[in-house]
């Protein structure tokens, strides 16, 4: 029997490995999986070396503050898939961590194919990375097609996949469970990280008084994951405001987005899935203030949204570090609202951008199909 060892380092990379896995299994059922993941991939029936929070960190300091645990941990999940002895190491997204463990693996067992699935910014960041990966990753699959020419210019194989936040996809879900389905819906997207939800969520719960007193005619939808769930709701009860909702679930989180009139997305690919939904939106993102001067110091980029950054202006209105607070989100929010004529400039906008990024099938089909190639030659 035939076996994969699946490897992420945050519950998004979870469910992108999740959705790969399920596919895999369809097509090929005869394979044996083990893990680091989440619940999406437990919920597949495979098991996880060790919880993934254990390695979910955020910003340059969080990781120097526990650069011995996530050692460690590196080290745990190498001798773990060594002693697996997988035919595939299945990595997605997380490279700080992911790659650190692939490129260990490889010096110790070559014959271990190595597929990698969201690809390191390199066009924002660390440019040379690209020269060290090359040395350990057999296979890299793209969510972006412009992301090829940086690895073709150093022979690395690669598959552009598209990205999963982009499909097109048609669910249906019953949302009478809502606190309040006759207000209009604002959704808010405050990150997977344990650490982007301690820093974003009171700003957010800030934002949401401000417009109440302003205005009740909104109810505020948290879209969380599974892990952070009860993060997120006890903080909201200690808020005591009452037209806030947190979702975990992924088909109703979908609907939920598509009956949005607004969204407020921490910094990161989940723009992609509000611009395909046709929804406006601004983008917030905070860092402490070390984090913010490294990570300046060190991209090539002006913006922090991959929409932005791909047409190089600010489509999608960005409130960065000090500007992430309640009182600018409000008035960014605000004020959007009452411009229909920018709203509708910034999707036309998005779509645009969507259209050129857009793969012609699913990307967890195609990155399915390419893993099983691997397992049946």
């Amino acid at each position: 029997m035939k076996k994969v060892f699946i490897l992420t380092g945050e519950p998004s990379g979870d469910k992108l490995a999740s959705e790969v896995i399920l596919k895999l299994k369809n097509k090929n059922p005869n394979i044996e999986y083990l893990s680091v993941g989440g619940s999406n991939l437990k919920n597949l029936g495979i098991d996880s070396i060790f919880d993934l929070k254990d390695i979910t960190y955020l910003g340059f300091t969080s990781v120097l503050f526990n650069i011995f645990k996530i050692r460690k941990k590196i080290n745990s999940a190498v001798n773990e898939i060594i002693k697996f002895n997988p035919d595939i190491l299945f990595s997605v997204d997380s490279p700080d961590f992911t790659m650190r463990v692939a490129s260990k693996v490889k010096k110790i067992n070559s014959k271990i194919k190595t597929i990698h699935y969201v690809a390191p910014q390199v066009w924002v960041w660390r440019k040379n990375r690209v020269k060290k990966i090359k040395k350990f990753i057999d296979h890299m699959l793209l969510l972006f097609d412009f992301e090829k020419k940086y690895f073709d210019e150093e022979n690395i194989k690669n598959s552009f996949v598209g990205h999963p936040l982009i499909e097109h996809k048609n669910i249906r879900t019953n949302l009478d469970n809502l606190r309040a389905t006759d207000k209009k819906i604002i959704s808010l997207f405050p990150g997977s990280r344990k650490s982007e939800i301690l820093v974003l969520v009171p700003i957010l719960l800030d934002f949401i008084k401000i417009m109440n007193i302003k205005n009740y005619d909104y109810s505020f939808v948290f879209h969380s994951t599974d892990e952070n769930k009860e993060l997120i709701v006890n903080n909201v009860k200690d808020s005591k405001i009452e037209n806030i909702d947190v979702i975990s679930d992924d088909n109703i989180k979908s609907e939920i987005l598509s009956s949005s009139i607004f969204a407020v997305c921490k910094s990161g690919t989940v723009s992609l899935q509000v611009c395909s939904a046709n929804v406006p939106s601004i983008i917030i993102y905070k860092l402490n203030i070390i984090n913010f001067m490294i990570f300046k110091f060190l991209v090539n980029v002006k913006f922090a949204n991959i929409i932005n950054i791909i047409n190089n202006k600010e489509v999608i209105p960005e409130l960065l570090q000090k500007e992430c607070n309640a009182n600018e989100i409000f008035k960014s929010v605000n004020y959007l609202l009452k411009k229909p004529d920018l709203i509708k400039k910034q999707l036309e906008d998005c779509n645009k951008t969507l259209e050129g990024i857009r793969s012609k099938s699913s990307s967890s089909l195609e990155a399915s199909v390419i893993l099983n190639k691997y397992l049946i030659t």
